[in-house]
This record gives structure tokens, sequence and C-alpha cells, in this order.
């Protein structure tokens, strides 16, 4: 199976380096080999993200950019390639969240984000894991130290990879969770899905009143306004301003608490699948 391929902007999330630069390393001394699509857009492989890391790596140590290039362009791994393995990473990723180590934590997802798409990352290996450990801490499994702590490693990382995903041309999305709730991990993830389908975000976070949330809608005008919730009741209690909203703005209710039911009643979209399956089915819906 051919490697994913990518474009500048998501070589330039997974490496830490900014496009502009990524261009120069690449035209000064060859260090990326891209090809082109049928477009003409240059596209990136995973090789290419190794490859800046390991410039990143000899520049570190002091070494001249040019003999940094060309040693991260000679080099090699000399163990066997790696094979992304959804199992073994959620196994990885949670062994060092659970034992409060976020340094290794973060070391796998930059191996996971160099050997698969960011699809690939929330659907087989973040979401499930965060599912799992959900379950694990209402079996008294794990403590409410190891849930917050993993949550919070989680939360930060990929806020780090939604950096900038309000830039853009495409169609723009504005989400948030409804008042009193905080789990908000799910609504990043959806957040990252659709930006990897060349959406803008408009991210709210958890906790917003109502009131803000019509405020922000009406100055930003978004193609959609996605709200999400893991309690019904949370939807029911603001029926009476989302319906209302609904006649101005295109409305999306997604989390646990969003049900068939309640969408009817406001007027709004029912998003009741996973993330990444729903960011297509949404893209869709705005072509």
């Amino acid at each position: 199976m051919e490697p994913a391929l990518l474009r500048i902007g998501e070589l330039s999330r997974r490496a830490g380096v900014s496009p502009e630069l990524l261009r120069a390393w690449e035209r000064r001394y060859g260090l990326l080999q891209p090809r082109r699509s049928a477009g003409g857009l240059r596209l990136y492989s995973p090789d290419d993200v190794e490859r800046v890391r390991r410039m990143q790596h000899y520049l570190s140590d002091g070494l001249a950019a040019a003999e940094a290039a060309k040693l991260a362009a000679e080099s090699r791994e000399e163990s066997p390639e790696s094979v992304f393995d959804p199992s073994s990473a959620r196994r990885d990723l949670g062994a060092a969240l659970e034992a409060f180590d976020e340094p290794y934590a973060q070391a796998v997802l930059d191996s996971l984000l160099s050997l698969t798409m960011l699809d690939s990352l929330l659907t087989e290996v973040v979401l499930p894991y965060l599912h799992d450990l959900g379950e694990r801490w209402e079996r008294g499994e794990i403590t409410i130290a190891q849930e917050h702590f993993a949550s919070a490693v989680l939360r930060g990382r990929l806020l780090g990879l939604a950096r900038g995903w309000g830039r853009g041309f495409g169609p723009q999305a504005m989400l948030a969770c409804l008042p009193g709730e905080q789990h908000d991990l799910g609504l990043i993830a959806f957040g990252l899905a659709l930006r990897a389908r060349g959406w803008r975000i408009a991210y709210l976070g958890g906790d917003m009143p109502i009131e803000s949330v019509i405020s922000a809608a009406r100055a930003v005008d978004p193609a959609f306004v996605v709200l999400s919730a893991v309690d019904t009741e949370s939807f029911t209690r603001s029926r009476a301003e989302l319906k209302s909203l609904a006649r101005t703005q295109s409305i999306c209710l997604g989390g646990a608490g969003a049900t068939e039911t309640v969408a009817r009643a406001i007027g709004a979209t029912l998003l009741d699948r996973g993330p990444v399956e729903e960011a297509q089915r949404l893209t869709e819906l705005a072509t």
C-alpha cells in the first residue's frame, strides 16, 4: 500500500517547522522530495517528515544547516521499517499516560504521526483510548488523577495540532460545548478532522453560555454551528434559544446527549457517528 501523502501544511504541523522554512530547506538543500499531484500541488511522504526531524536533531547539535541537511538526507534508521499497529499504539500511549510520563506519551504520538494520517490517529488510537479510559475509570480500575492527566495531555497535543486551524479559504465551522459541558476532546477531534478537509475552525471551547454562542454565531456567520454535550438535558434546557438560532444558522448537535428527537425539535442536524465520519458528511453537505 502506498504511504499517505501530505500537503505542506500537514507536514509543517507534524514536524513543528513553518512552511516557509520547509520550502527554504527544500529549495536550498534538496532536503525534501515531494511528488506532484495531478493539479500540480507538492505532496510529501512520511520519509520527508523523518528527514525534517533528523534535520532538526542535527541543527540542535550545532551543525551548520547545509551539513545538517546532508546528514538528514543520507541517514537511515537501522531498525526494520515501523508499521502502524493501532492496538500496540493504544497500549503504548496508555502505559505512558497512566504512568504520568508526559515526555514518553509525546514521543509515542510523534512516532504515530510519522506513520499514519491524522484521521487514523484519531479514529484508531486517541478516541478508542479515551472511550476505554472513561469506562475503566467508571469501573474503578484507574484513578481520577490518571484520567485527568491523560485527558489534559491529549487535549494539549490535539490543540497543538489545531494551531492555525482558523486560517484558509474553506467553509467555516463554529464549535462549542453547551453550558456546564467540559468534555471537549471529541469536539476538538471533530474540528481537526474538518480542518484536514479544508475547513476553517472557530473554536469557542467548553461550558459556553448560550447567549455567547448566539452572539458569536451572528458575528462570524459560519457555515455550521456545531454544539456538543454528553447530557441530553443540556440540549433541552436551551431548546428555545437554539430553535431561535436555527432560523438563521445551520446548527449541528453532537456528543452522547444529542438525539434525533432533540435535533428535530430544534431544527438541527444530528451528528451521531464518529468525528471523522461526521466531518466527511458535513463536508459533503457543504459542497
